[in-house]
């Protein structure tokens, strides 16, 4: 098993810079932010433009992982397949598709996306139209001897009356996932607020996980007993602010990281465990972030095997 960082909570910064910092704090590995640069999305980056990707592109990300001795372990592009703007859903596919080219060409062995969803359509019409989208994409990463990985993030913000709005969500969701080809990208963190034990779940499924994430989640149930387990209902300006947990830095929040990362040793992973910042209380600068980072390298390095 080895540690690393997903690039896109510095979206400012250069991969250069990212790489060359990391490596300084024994970070091992980046999962690169590989979005388009069409916007200002909180936790989303254009490290890698793997629209316009090439031999010659390829060469220098190789050469630069080489440089500073890491891997390079995913490339991340998390969004809606299931957009329901057929436009929009069909340029996030083929964006998707991209995303396994340029890591066909990098021999990275993950590109994690997420399922999505289509909030005017029922969970069952749903999987329907993610069981006609996915297996071309699964396929032609499959030729590539890529795994194409799902994060289990609710992302309730996307659907108008914060419900998920990503149906990777639940191990239900992932066994019908796994009969479709894709993987899992295991995030304990979002496991924890929906009442769900993230050792049990992950526990039966570890051969289906060649990528990892480590965020954590501190919660408040005092306010869950006002709000109710959807969150804030009358004034929830930010979609995602649901009132009654925040996710923090791994150390900082709620999950068991001894049990996470033993119960990952135990079923056999030896991929990576990427440190995903999405804390608002080491954020906002790109010192804080890089000290929240810091906290979460303190935090798992002792449980990982050297």
């Amino acid at each position: 098993m080895k540690l690393g960082m997903l690039t896109a909570c510095l979206p400012d910064q250069p991969l250069e810079q990212i790489a060359s910092w990391a490596a300084g704090q024994g970070y091992e590995a980046l999962e690169v932010a590989a979005w388009p640069a069409i916007g200002d999305r909180p936790f989303t980056a254009s490290h890698l433009d793997v629209a316009s990707f090439g031999e010659r592109e390829a060469d220098s990300t190789r050469a630069l992982f080489d440089q500073h001795g890491l891997t390079l372990s995913s490339l991340a592009f998390y969004d809606n397949n299931l957009h329901p703007d057929p436009g929009e859903r069909k340029a996030i596919n083929d964006h998707v598709a991209a995303c396994i080219d340029a890591a066909a060409l990098l021999g990275c062995p993950t590109v994690g996306t997420f399922v999505g969803r289509h909030p005017g359509r029922t969970v069952a019409e749903n999987l329907r139209d993610a069981e006609e989208i996915f297996p071309p994409l699964v396929e032609r990463a499959g030729e590539h001897g890529i795994k194409l990985i799902v994060e289990n993030c609710v992302m309730e913000g996307w659907h108008p009356d914060g419900y998920p709005g990503n149906l990777a969500y639940s191990p239900e969701l992932w066994e019908w996932m796994f009969s479709l080809g894709l993987y899992l990208n295991y995030d304990p963190s979002h496991l924890m607020w929906m009442g769900i034990d993230p050792v049990e779940a992950l526990r039966p499924y570890v051969d289906r996980i060649p990528h990892a994430q480590a965020k954590d989640i501190q919660l408040f149930p005092d306010k869950r007993h006002r709000y109710g387990w959807p969150g804030k209902a009358v004034v929830r300006e930010d979609p995602f602010d649901v009132g009654w947990w925040r996710y923090r830095v791994p150390g900082l929040g709620d999950v068991d990281w001894r049990r996470v990362v033993d119960t990952l040793y135990e079923g056999g992973f030896d991929g990576v465990l990427s440190v995903e910042h999405e804390d608002p209380v080491w954020g906002g600068t790109e010192d804080r972030i890089h000290t929240g980072l810091q906290v979460a390298h303190r935090t798992l390095r002792p449980l990982i095997v050297a």
